[in-house]
């Protein structure tokens, strides 16, 4: 059972606790694995809960800034989106709504962006109540973490970080929204969007779709809003892992995968807005150099999920449109606030294409070499995601006959990415359109999390009792 115990090293104080830490969580992983519990349904289930919670609360009366409460299915779309912090909406939000109705939206956005779990421990310590194992297991599974040995500290960890960011997100808004909306109004402004921007969510309450259209040119609020989404989309693990290392050469593996491949993404993408976007009359044309430059980082930024946008979706150019819907299935890192197939999934990728062209039988990077299971689990991860897109784009091209194929293809990636910018307009879908992206946003927010673990699960348990002979297939 303990097998890979290498029993104790009594080289100081320091290895001591480091061994018998190891030791405890090899016994709750073999304990884990033996006790056959599946965290995967009690996850999906939580968010689903939630969801359905939020709508309720959104159909209320009091949640509605008008005499008519808002439709139940329309709070349903909304409290969806929320929830998996992709930010479509079919009524505008800055309108619809009330401050009750906000308020709900804050926490809704909040719970999907951390996790319920995150918030369910922290009730738990508030109340003195312990943590059971089967929570423990959920929290792993939730988190995406290896070890189960000190999951509670970093969920707290996690929860104390995120609240420092949001709040000092919105000590930075509050400079630009209080002057214009006033103390009390300016200060909820402030904190309803670094929410909103740190869990990569793209709700905003101005009013009329305008997201943050207004404020184009503004450094402030461009450069607050790009580092409350980048920071929640790196995932919490490599914030984690930063703070304690603080070396690149001596983070994690995948601390250094997320870095370059997230990095290199944004200045790729706002190179390609640029390129493809500098003469555009609806959208970078009329700005000044400054401002395409800005602009064209935001553009960039908010293609890893934010759902933000500063320039017309709709004006944005056919070629730059398809490129950015590869750019929203991919997303941001794993274990972080955003969506898509995680930019490690595109990674693994890329570099397995490179040991094949190479004629390696192992991918090397940063002097490790990745599992060939991991590999497998990309290809099959990428594969269901991408299948999943394409029959969301076939279903809308069916049930929107008159609308632009491209402004479907954005729709239907921002959904399975859960990234929320949209260039038809959510509220133009008919009722089956609305009911097929409410079902892509939910497989969006939970389906990679939950068929990364599946695979993993399936593969560390897979034994092959027969070995059938190799043949030859021809490819290419």
């Amino acid at each position: 059972m303990l097998s890979n115990w290498k029993g104790p090293q009594f080289i100081g104080e320091d290895s001591k606790i480091k061994n018998r830490r190891r030791f405890i969580n090899i016994c709750l992983q073999r304990l884990y694995r033996r006790s056959g519990f599946n965290a995967l349904p009690m996850i999906a289930l939580g968010f689903l809960g939630i969801i359905l919670l939020g709508s309720f609360l959104l159909a209320l009366p009091v949640a509605s800034a008008t005499d008519a409460p808002v439709p139940w299915f329309d709070a349903l779309f909304t409290a969806t989106s929320a929830v998996c912090v992709t930010g479509l909406v079919v009524r505008d939000t800055g309108t619809a709504y009330s401050t009750f109705g906000h308020v709900v939206l804050l926490l809704l956005i909040q719970i999907g962006g951390l996790g319920f779990m995150t918030f369910a421990t922290l009730i738990f310590r508030m109340l003195g109540r312990g943590i059971s194992m089967r929570e423990r297991m959920i929290m792993q599974d939730s988190l995406n973490e290896d070890e189960m040995g000190g999951v509670v500290q970093l969920i707290s960890w996690v929860a104390r970080s995120a609240f420092t960011v949001e709040l000092a997100g919105a000590a930075l808004f509050a400079i630009r929204f209080i002057p214009i909306y006033g103390p009390g109004r300016g200060a909820f402004f402030a904190l309803f969007h670094a929410v909103s921007a740190f869990c990569n969510a793209g709700f905003d309450l101005f009013g009329g779709g305008r997201s943050l259209t207004g404020f184009t040119g503004d450094i402030l609020m461009n450069l607050t809003a790009c580092g409350l989404v980048i920071i929640g989309g790196l995932g919490f693990g490599v914030l984690h892992d930063m703070l304690q290392k603080r070396r690149f050469r001596r983070f994690r593996l995948h601390t250094k995968l997320v870095l370059v491949s997230y990095f290199a993404l944004l200045v790729g993408g706002m190179l390609i807005v640029l390129a493809l976007e500098w003469g555009n009359p609806g959208t970078l044309g009329p700005l000044s150099v400054k401002d395409k430059l800005l602009a064209a980082l935001f553009q960039s930024v908010t293609l890893r999920t934010a759902g933000f946008n500063t320039v017309d979706q709709a004006a944005l150019r056919d070629c730059t449109k398809l490129i950015g819907g590869f750019l929203m299935l991919i997303g941001a890192a794993p274990a972080s606030t955003g969506g898509g197939i995680k930019v490690t999934t595109l990674a693994i990728l890329v570099l397995t294409v490179r040991m094949v062209a190479r004629g390696e039988s192992s991918i090397v990077v940063f002097e490790r070499r990745i599992d060939r299971a991991l590999i497998q689990r990309t290809v099959a991860i990428a594969f269901i995601a991408i299948a999943v897109a394409f029959v969301d784009i076939c279903a809308l091209s069916v049930l929107q006959p008159g609308a632009a194929f491209l402004d479907l293809y954005y729709e239907s990636v921002s959904a399975v990415g859960t990234v929320g910018i949209s260039a038809i307009g959510s509220a133009n879908l008919v009722p089956l359109s609305r009911i097929l992206i409410i079902i892509t946003m939910y497989i969006g927010r939970i389906g990679p999390l939950t068929m990364a673990l599946l695979f993993m699960r399936r593969q560390s348990r897979a034994k092959e009792l027969i070995r059938y002979p190799e043949d030859r297939v021809m490819i290419g």
